[in-house]
C-alpha cells in the first residue's frame, strides 16, 4: 500500500536540495548564489492505526500525524461521507469498550 493518508491525503511529493556558496548581502557579501539543485522527497508521517468506527468494527487505516491530533475521520462509505471521532481501538477482543463505546 502506498504512503498515503486515508483522511487528508498527504503523500510524498518531490522537491528540490539546493546548493549555495558566498555571503549573504546583509553579511557585507555580494549575496548567495545557488551552485545546484538535486531532487528530494517530502515524506508525510504516516502511522497506521486501528479505528474503531460507530458501528463497532475495527478499520486499519494509514493515517497522517496530522490527522490523528485532529481527531476526527471523514470516509467515503459508498456513495456518502461519513464523519465520526477518532477512537483507537485495543488490541484483542475487548467487549467491555465496544459495548461502551457504542453505548455513548
Amino acid at each position: 500500500m502506498a504512503r498515503r493518508c486515508a483522511v487528508t491525503g498527504r503523500r510524498t511529493r518531490v522537491g528540490n536540495r539546493v546548493s549555495r556558496r558566498g555571503l549573504a548581502k546583509a553579511k557585507g557579501g555580494v549575496g548567495r548564489r545557488v551552485t545546484g539543485r538535486s531532487k528530494r522527497k517530502f515524506k508525510p508521517n504516516i502511522q497506521p492505526v486501528r479505528v474503531l468506527t460507530p458501528d463497532g468494527t475495527v478499520l486499519r487505516l494509514k493515517l497522517s500525524t496530522r490527522a490523528i491530533k485532529k481527531g476526527v475521520v471523514i470516509l467515503q462509505k459508498g456513495d456518502k461521507t461519513v464523519k465520526f471521532p477518532l477512537v483507537k481501538a485495543l488490541r484483542g477482543r475487548n467487549r467491555a469498550f465496544t459495548k461502551a463505546q457504542k453505548s455513548s
